[in-house]
């Protein structure tokens, strides 16, 4: 991520879960930058959104979802899929944002109802892949994936995004553009367009996990 000063909003505070639900539902977030002593706040000045509507999925790997031995759940493990998620290597990253402190938490968080995964699990009943995040009023924030078999993050991202079509939600929020995502039919917005966006979302009352 190429951090610009005005992506952050705030520095230090609480990761108490009452302060964590405040900042999401003004589409801020916490991201830890090495070298820096206090916690900065970010709301991005472009915002990269999963639309459902623009949602594209090639040719090849629409034949290996549909092939696929692995199955998925919803908050059937979330503590694992985050430990995960702080664990897996990622290409390029010689480290993990996800400290000891977040993992706490987003642990708390979701004990209260605000925080959720999407496993993936094999024949075998190993966890393979997942996602978790953040929603708060029907405004879901995707903080964060991992896959030990191939497209096991893929099919726990489309799942989520099938879970939450259900209960009327249209777009999630991923934060940070990758080429993964951008292949799949993400877009940036800009933040006035990305807060609008979440404003009408959070009066709609959707309640995609119950």
């Amino acid at each position: 991520m190429t951090i610009d000063a005005d992506d952050i909003v705030a520095v230090g505070g609480s990761l108490e879960p009452r302060v964590l639900v405040e900042a999401y539902r003004r589409g801020v977030f916490p991201w830890p930058i090495d070298g820096l002593d206090v916690l900065p706040w970010f709301c991005p000045k472009e915002r990269a959104i999963l639309d459902f509507s623009q949602i594209h999925l090639s040719r090849s790997l629409r034949r290996e979802i549909r092939k696929t031995p692995l199955r998925c759940t919803v908050d059937r493990a979330f503590d694992a899929v985050i430990e995960r998620c702080a664990e897996v290597p990622r290409p390029g990253q010689d480290g993990t944002w996800i400290t000891p402190e977040l993992l706490d938490a987003y642990k708390a968080m979701h004990r209260l109802g605000f925080a959720h995964s999407v496993e993936v699990w094999d024949e075998a009943g190993a966890l393979v892949g997942g996602i978790y995040g953040v929603c708060v009023e029907g405004y879901f924030s995707a903080e964060s994936m991992f896959h030990l078999a191939p497209n096991a993050s893929k099919i726990a991202l489309l799942h989520l995004v099938e879970h939450l079509a259900k209960a009327g939600c249209d777009w999630i929020d991923i934060q940070v553009m990758t080429p993964h995502m951008q292949a799949l039919g993400a877009v940036v917005l800009s933040r006035r367009q990305f807060l609008e966006r979440l404003a009408r979302t959070r009066v709609m009352g959707l309640r995609p996990f119950g």
